[in-house]
C-alpha cells in the first residue's frame, strides 16, 4: 500500500512538470505569434507612411481628374484572305480610347483623323483567324493601344476599350 501512494505522487509530480513545459510552450507560441503580427502591422504603417502618406489624399486626387472615354467611330474591314480562300470575310469594330483627363481629350480629339487612319491600315493586315479567341483580341488591343500612342505623341493613351467586334 505504501507503494502505491510513493507512485501515485512521482507520477503526480512528473504529469505536473510535463505541463508546465507545456503551457509554457504554448505561451511562446502565443507571444511569438503577437510579436509577429505586431511586426508585420509595423511593418506595413511604416511602408504605407514612406510611401506617401495616409492614402487619402491620393483618393481625392483621383477624384478630382476623372477619366475620359473617346469614342472612335465605327469601323468595317475587309478583311485579308486565309492562304487558299476565295471567301472575303469582314471585321466590324468599335472601340473607345480612355484618357487621363479631359485635357489630354482636348489634345487628341484633333488627331482623331490620324488614329483613325493607324487602325485602317493596321487592321486591313489582318486575317479571320488573327482575330480568334482571347489571345487574339488581347493582341489586337495591345497593338492598337500602341499605335494610337504613336499617333497622339505626347499625349498618351490609358487603354483602348473594345465596345464591338463582329468577325464575318
Amino acid at each position: 500500500m505504501a507503494k502505491k501512494p510513493k507512485k501515485a505522487a512521482p507520477e503526480g509530480e512528473e504529469g505536473a512538470e510535463g505541463e508546465a513545459p507545456k503551457s509554457g510552450k504554448k505561451k511562446l507560441i502565443v507571444i511569438g505569434a503577437v510579436v509577429l503580427a505586431l511586426a508585420g502591422g509595423g511593418g506595413f504603417f511604416f511602408m504605407k507612411k514612406k510611401a506617401g502618406g495616409d492614402g487619402h489624399g491620393d483618393a481625392v486626387a483621383e477624384v478630382k481628374k476623372p477619366v475620359v472615354f473617346l469614342d472612335v467611330r465605327e469601323m468595317m474591314i475587309n478583311l485579308a484572305s486565309e492562304p487558299g480562300q476565295d471567301k472575303t470575310r469582314f471585321a466590324k469594330i468599335k472601340v473607345a480610347i480612355e484618357l487621363k483627363d479631359a485635357k489630354v481629350e482636348g489634345e487628341v480629339k484633333p488627331l482623331m483623323p490620324r488614329i483613325e487612319d493607324a487602325f485602317q491600315v493596321y487592321l486591313r493586315e489582318l486575317r479571320a483567324s488573327d482575330l480568334s479567341g482571347s489571345a487574339g483580341i488581347y493582341r489586337l488591343r495591345e497593338e492598337l493601344l500602341r499605335r494610337v500612342n504613336v499617333a497622339i505623341h505626347p499625349a498618351r493613351a490609358e487603354a483602348v476599350l473594345f465596345k464591338d467586334v463582329v468577325v464575318q
